[in-house]
């Protein structure tokens, strides 16, 4: 074969496998997001982390036009399903439905942590804020802040509160209302938000103070005995409880926030598009209408504030982890 004839076909073919590999890593490079996106919610369902959870998936569905699927992975005061997501692919496949506890209160109540929240983390949005609801059976002879003292000094150690476990919302909560108060109240604790308010309707345990969103619907059908709200105003969704601050607890504050974040090293261009929908989305009134009637302010931020809440964050509820006398597990 002439030489000439050779060349030819040695560099046709070695134009139609660059062809064919441009062809293959164009197929490959296909634009954000393609195929379904986990966001991991490290509690049980029916709690206040699942319901904003599905609120935030909803919203990312329509827009990005792919699957949003909620994967439940309660465990270790949502350790678990944390650790997971730190250590995923950073793809923006897995994204992790983040609030207070994960992000900020966990480092200060176990000695081994199995992810850094600061470092493991590239945080997209905060996405709302949700005071807590204090409430009480109805069978309780409760129907003030003041009453529930009175009652706790008279039975130190007989009242008890329903809990999710260290570093759960209504722990924190009801161990600083603990504090502040100077009163003796057992903690029960339970494997999530749904099993603790059944247990709550059952007498199993007089009180708890977690997410409103997870408690309104009882209280609203008078099941549960509403006394106050944890943060610092009172709530738009129940207007008529008063604050615990202002009900005689001075200086009591225990707002909860949640907020998505990806694993440590996802691509800019995917946290930015990200952050855009979620923003976008939390701003929709399918979106912020639905979070507010059920007592959860939406607030959005940018990822570099979200990053300085979680510091923030972290730094004060260590002081006030320390002032409740717990000891890290």
């Amino acid at each position: 074969m002439p030489i000439q004839l050779n060349y030819r076909i040695a560099t046709l073919t070695l134009i139609t496998m660059f062809i064919q590999a441009l062809c293959t890593s164009q197929s490959l490079a296909q634009p954000y997001p393609s195929r379904a996106i986990r966001i991991v919610v490290p509690f049980t369902p029916g709690g206040t982390t699942d319901i904003i959870a599905r609120v935030v998936s909803s919203r990312l569905n329509e827009v990005l036009g792919v699957q949003i699927i909620i994967d439940n992975r309660p465990g270790a005061a949502g350790n678990i399903g944390a650790e997971i997501v730190a250590k995923a692919k950073p793809d923006g496949y897995t994204l992790l439905m983040g609030h207070v506890g994960t992000l900020a209160v966990n480092p200060a109540l176990y000695l081994k942590m199995p992810y850094d929240p600061q470092r493991d983390f590239s945080p997209i949005s905060l996405v709302t804020l949700v005071p807590s609801l204090l409430v009480v059976h109805p069978a309780l002879p409760v129907r003030s802040v003041k009453d529930l003292v009175t009652l706790a000094k008279s039975r130190p150690n007989e009242l008890a509160y329903g809990s999710t476990g260290s570093g759960g919302t209504p722990f924190l909560a009801v161990e600083y209302f603990k504090v502040l108060t100077k009163t003796k109240i057992l903690e029960v604790p339970y494997k999530g938000a749904a099993p603790l308010t059944t247990g709550l309707l059952a007498g199993e345990n007089q009180l708890t103070i977690t997410g409103i969103p997870a408690l309104i619907t009882q209280v609203r059908s008078n099941r549960l005995r509403g006394i106050a709200v944890s943060s610092a105003k009172r709530s738009s969704a129940i207007p008529e409880l008063p604050t615990i601050a202002e009900s005689g607890v001075t200086g009591y504050e225990a707002t909860s926030w949640y907020g998505i974040v990806a694993p440590a090293h996802t691509p800019n261009d995917i946290i930015n598009r990200l952050h855009t929908e979620i923003v976008n989305g939390m701003r929709h009134p399918n979106a912020s209408d639905h979070l507010k009637s059920q007592g959860a302010e939406p607030e959005t931020n940018s990822p570099t504030q979200f990053l300085t809440l979680i510091k923030d964050e972290t730094t004060r509820w260590a002081k006030v982890i320390q002032a409740t006398g717990v000891k890290p597990q």
